[in-house]
């Protein structure tokens, strides 16, 4: 596969961050997804998300898995680290990289097929380890690089373009995330752009697992009548949740007493619920499973932030580790020999 890089061209008078930097150099190589794909729509969020933050790119470490998703990490953040691994486990490595450098960003981008087919006994066990990354599903419903086959979050009774009719309930990665204890829960859209970023920031703020699952239709083989998973059907049937909302003074001063629950982020900003629904209480998780079933039983795809807990620790700080990266180390102080080995098995003796 050939991959042709975007220029970098800065234009007069273009907007540029804390650090001095434009979008374009948050940037990638250019997709070679099928043209209206739900994910370069996500790409672009991604890209404006990171900008909007000021993260240098060097600070960032993409991830994937295989599939039509997992090659959108090429497609952002040209200047980063990434790793594009085995079908279903990304986790793994993300893992394995967060534990020997806690210090920078890490996102994983993943597909249904990915995360909730071959990946799903990885997808369980990073939710519970709270690793701190932001982990984004891009969920069209089919396996789009191997011809429209559903995938396991294909809703009960769907079609394919052929006609073929899914006799499988799906799997929702919200509600396993919910009961796996996931500490930041949220859906969104790929045709919202204005939704999806700010989803994103919080999710790449929030200090633990932060999961993002985002509809994102497969217009090659997923985006007709019969499916729930086209971006007609989105458009029709997505009711928000909670938004997040800048904590910026000219912004929540539009918002009436009593009419917004807030939840404050570790960078201050905050999250507000929309007046629709001011009994939404992001921070319980039944109510947020319950609240999800309910919708879904009405045909409604539940958008927003769903869920959140501060007040887990992370992977780091469960096990205690160091703050310092590995690669910091002298080597002695890695490998200290056989003597100290032969210590830390005593205590399994």
């Amino acid at each position: 596969m050939s991959y042709i890089r975007k220029p970098n061209i800065t234009y007069k008078g273009r907007a540029k961050n804390a650090l001095g930097l434009s979008e374009s150099s948050y940037e990638g190589t250019m997709s070679t997804l099928c043209a209206g794909c739900g994910h370069d729509s996500i790409t672009a969020a991604m890209t404006r998300a990171f900008f909007e933050l000021s993260i240098p790119p060097n600070r960032a470490v993409k991830i994937s898995g295989i599939g039509c998703s997992s090659k959108t990490t090429a497609y952002f953040l040209s200047q980063s680290h990434g790793n594009n691994t085995v079908h279903g486990r990304m986790p793994s490595i993300a893992t394995g990289a967060a534990a020997a450098n806690g210090e920078l960003h890490y996102v994983g981008v993943s597909g249904d097929g990915d995360t909730l087919s071959i990946g799903l006994g990885q997808f369980a066990h990073v939710i519970r380890r709270n690793l701190n990354m932001l982990y984004v599903i891009e969920n069209n419903g089919v396996y789009g690089l191997t011809k429209g086959q559903f995938s396991a979050s294909a809703a009960f009774g769907a079609k394919t373009k052929k006609g073929e009719v899914n006799p499988n309930p799906p799997i929702d990665p919200v509600k396993m995330g919910l009961a796996l204890g996931a500490s930041f829960i949220a859906r969104s859209f790929s045709g919202d752009k204005n939704h999806l970023v700010p989803l994103i920031k919080a999710g790449l703020r929030h200090k633990g697992f932060a999961l993002i699952d985002v509809i994102s239709p497969c217009v090659t083989f997923n985006d007709h009548e019969d499916s729930a998973m086209s971006y007609k059907y989105a458009f029709a049937h997505m009711h928000t949740a909670a938004d997040l909302i800048e904590n910026k003074p000219e912004i929540t001063a539009d918002f009436p007493e009593g009419a917004v629950v807030p939840v404050t982020m570790h960078d201050g900003s905050d999250i507000y619920l929309k007046k629709t629904d001011p009994d939404y209480d992001p921070t319980d998780r039944a109510r947020a499973f319950e609240y999800v079933m309910r919708h879904q039983e009405k045909g409604e795809i539940v958008t927003g932030l769903l869920y959140i807990d501060e007040s887990r620790k992370d992977m780091h700080a469960a096990n205690q580790t160091v703050a310092a990266p590995l690669n910091t180390f002298p080597y002695e102080q890695l490998c200290p020999g056989s003597a100290a080995l032969a210590d830390v098995q005593k205590r399994f003796r």
